[in-house]
């Protein structure tokens, strides 16, 4: 029935000649002649013949005859060149169709980013990729870690940029650069001035503003404070912008990645409190379908990113709060 997929196991192909070889079967056909034919296909005449004996064998009839003024189809090599007129038809469209498939591929690249990679470092990275492909044209979404992952195991986007601790199966991944989160608070704040260290386990029991559960730089905070039991939060927001401007009114303490304060703590809107030996340190990955090959245009943005060096600027911990 029309409605069903085709079984394409069941079709007899060990009898249908390549198509260079119905391509010369027209040829034939139209010049009614074998060296023409095989001029305008850039072969000998015995290698036209041979080719022409072989599809014989393969069909199992004869397909032209050879007489003292030229060369004419059979019937039966009428009516195959006939039904080949439409296979090289639909080759050509084929052809046509990967073609632009592979245009497309190669000038455009769908990304998804975690929010603190999408707001600092991927507009730097854009432009030095424009630099080398700018003809490709970039599509980007900022999004929670978990959802990065998700989005490029879904197939609708080619690449993500994410900053949890773990990577779930079914990706791959590379690590683009290194991160820090930063405990931050306003000046007025008792932890600004305090003379001693804050220990892990203070701010483990100190409810704080802080982003959704599915957030990366959540998961990277809980991750360094295991197995320490952490208090509920204050606030969750959805946005870094939202979670620093409520830690600068003074709702609580937060801790985002220095990326995202450092320029709030230079301006001393700010200040970062030390924790004396608990590792706030993150990788950043690229994250894509494990099985696969970033495309090219993702390869050259994967390079882009490794070889940035700006990451490192301005990380180095503030001396305040110690």
């Amino acid at each position: 029935m029309s409605g069903y997929p085709r079984d394409v196991s069941s079709t007899p192909r060990h009898v249908v000649p390549d198509l260079d070889s119905l391509a010369l079967l027209l040829e034939i056909g139209q010049e009614g002649s074998l060296g023409r034919a095989a001029a305008r296909h850039g072969l000998s005449q015995p290698a036209v013949t041979a080719r022409l004996r072989s599809m014989e064998r393969l069909v199992g009839v004869t397909l032209v005859e050879r007489g003292p003024t030229g060369s004419r189809l059979t019937p039966a090599g009428a009516l195959v060149a006939d039904w080949a007129r439409g296979v090289l038809d639909a080759a050509d469209v084929l052809a046509a169709g990967i073609s632009s498939l592979r245009q497309d591929i190669g000038s455009r690249l769908r990304v998804a980013a975690s929010l603190t990679i999408a707001e600092h470092l991927l507009p730097v990275w854009l432009v030095r990729f424009a630099e080398h492909r700018p003809t490709t044209t970039i599509s980007l979404d900022a999004m929670n870690s978990v959802h990065v992952e998700a989005a490029v195991l879904a197939g609708s986007v080619d690449l993500g940029f994410v900053e949890g601790p773990r990577i779930p199966q079914g990706l791959s991944s590379q690590v683009v650069g290194h991160d820090r989160l930063a405990v931050v608070v306003p000046p007025t704040h008792p932890w600004a001035r305090r003379r001693t260290p804050l220990t892990a386990e203070e701010l483990a029991s100190t409810r704080l503003v802080q982003r959704e559960p599915t957030s990366g730089t959540r998961a990277a905070l809980e991750s360094a404070l295991a197995p320490l039991t952490t208090a509920p939060p204050v606030l969750e927001l959805s946005t870094t912008s939202a979670v620093r401007s409520a830690a600068a009114a003074g709702a609580a303490p937060a801790v985002l990645s220095v990326l995202a304060v450092r320029e709030d703590i230079a301006a001393g809107r700010l200040v970062e409190v030390q924790v004396p030996g608990l590792d706030l340190s993150r990788r950043l990955r690229a994250v894509w379908p494990r099985g696969a090959r970033p495309s090219a245009p993702g390869q050259d943005l994967l390079r882009v990113a490794h070889d940035d060096r700006s990451l490192l600027r301005g990380t180095r911990p503030s001396s305040r709060g110690d």
